[in-house]
């Protein structure tokens, strides 16, 4: 006789076997970054030299960051710099992109940000432009069910301090934010956490955009959303999710993680 559980039960059933099952390799913070880079570079998410990857360092006040002047697609786990809590370089040739100090202001206000992704995908900034805050309205945009801020205004090109205020006071305790005239940030306590809703933001957008041309986006439940933002960020199939777009680029590419 079939017993019927409990949604609960069947949700603890599905977190234990990920953890028994989805098995990922033990990469460096460096290699994982430099494959975020390469992975979003694949997505479309590459827009000359804007947008920024970061992760912190194994000493505190010390961050990885990509060195000005190479692509997403260029990005290996050697060529990434290592500075400090001003920007200066403590490890590796070159410099850092100045935006990036805005980083440096979410991760003093948030310790347990270990990872911070900002592009200007085409149909993320395409929503940016239009003064439409990002819609969660189908179970794979659930992910920023209640977890995506939305900053209205542009303060400029973030390369002072003003502005890192600005957005590392929108962006709140939230795991991701939509900047108006500009593109997607993603704050994460990890780097394949940030990549999968870097990536995903724009097929939110995209699909919100579809969505606004055909009719009206409709709401859904909001106790329905808030179970598939938890079931869509277990950690073990985010790591999993990350994986797979890695796998797709190192079939014919393995430079990264050298």
């Amino acid at each position: 006789m079939h017993v019927i559980r409990d949604k609960e039960a069947y949700h603890q059933q599905t977190a234990e076997r990920m953890d028994r099952h989805l098995n990922v390799p033990a990469w460096t913070t460096r290699q994982k970054l430099a494959m975020t880079c390469r992975i979003l570079a694949a997505e479309g998410h590459d827009s000359g030299l804007a947008g920024q990857a970061t992760a912190r360092g194994d000493r505190p006040g010390t961050y990885y960051m990509l060195r000005f002047g190479l692509g997403f697609d260029e990005i290996t786990a050697n060529n990434l710099l290592l500075v400090d809590d001003d920007l200066n370089v403590l490890e590796g040739e070159g410099m850092p992109n100045p935006s990036n100090r805005f980083h440096l202001w979410i991760y003093r206000h948030r310790p347990r940000v270990n990872a911070i992704l900002h592009t200007h995908p085409p149909h993320v900034s395409a929503l940016s432009m239009i003064g439409v805050p990002l819609a969660v309205s189908h179970m794979d945009t659930s992910l920023f069910y209640d977890d995506c801020a939305w900053l209205r205004e542009w303060p400029g090109t973030p390369i002072g301090d003003e502005e890192g205020r600005i957005i590392s006071e929108a962006i709140g305790d939230k795991r991701a934010i939509l900047l108006a005239h500009h593109g997607q940030l993603a704050a994460c306590a990890g780097i394949e956490e940030a990549a999968v809703l870097a990536m995903f933001m724009e097929r939110a957008a995209k699909l919100q955009l579809l969505a606004m041309g055909a009719g009206t986006i409709l709401p859904i439940d909001p106790a329905l959303a808030q179970e598939a933002h938890d079931y869509r960020l277990k950690p073990r199939a985010i790591e999993a999710t990350f994986h797979y777009y890695a796998r797709r680029i190192l079939r014919t590419d393995q430079s990264a993680l050298t």
